[in-house]
């Protein structure tokens, strides 16, 4: 059994958490996860940014961070954070809904967190293959085309 929570910590955006714990349920499944618990945390910029800064040393918001806290034999224990208002500038950008683009953040940490990496061109390749499923899967298509050297602007994962 994988359990996954959403705790929503921003009050500037509506958020489906069922729609998250979907994706991010599908995602894991399909890379293998049998059990395990994954917590996603919804933030606004300036949360993100602090997690961001004292998790990676990076000091700026970013849109999803990840982590790994144990992951064998089909059992992954995890975190994802997004931040809802990154994903809201980003997808008036982008020309798609805010709701999609926080799915696809969703959706990309936890590939992160099945292992899958894009920081070369063959692993973003297939990173992107698989946000690309799983937007299907979840009935918004594929996502807007990104930069090849971002694939989801400011990512960060910690793995």
């Amino acid at each position: 059994m994988i359990e996954i929570d959403v705790v929503d910590r921003q009050g500037h955006h509506q958020v489906d958490s069922q729609r998250l714990v979907d994706a991010t349920r599908h995602v894991l499944q399909t890379h293998g996860v049998t059990s395990g618990q994954v917590s996603i945390a919804v933030l606004d910029n300036d949360m993100i940014h602090e997690l961001n800064r004292d998790f990676l040393d990076h000091d700026f918001a970013t849109d999803v961070l990840s982590f790994v806290l144990e992951r064998e034999n089909g059992m992954l224990e995890g975190e994802i954070a997004v931040s809802v208002e990154m994903a809201a500038e980003q997808a008036d950008h982008y020309g798609w809904p805010t709701a999609h683009e926080l799915l696809l953040y969703v959706v990309h940490g936890a590939l992160h967190l099945v292992g899958l990496d894009d920081k070369q061109p063959e692993s973003l390749e297939q990173m992107r293959s698989a946000e690309q499923q799983a937007c299907e899967w979840l009935g918004i298509g594929p996502p807007p085309q990104r930069p090849l050297q971002d694939p989801v602007p400011g990512d960060d994962t910690s793995s």
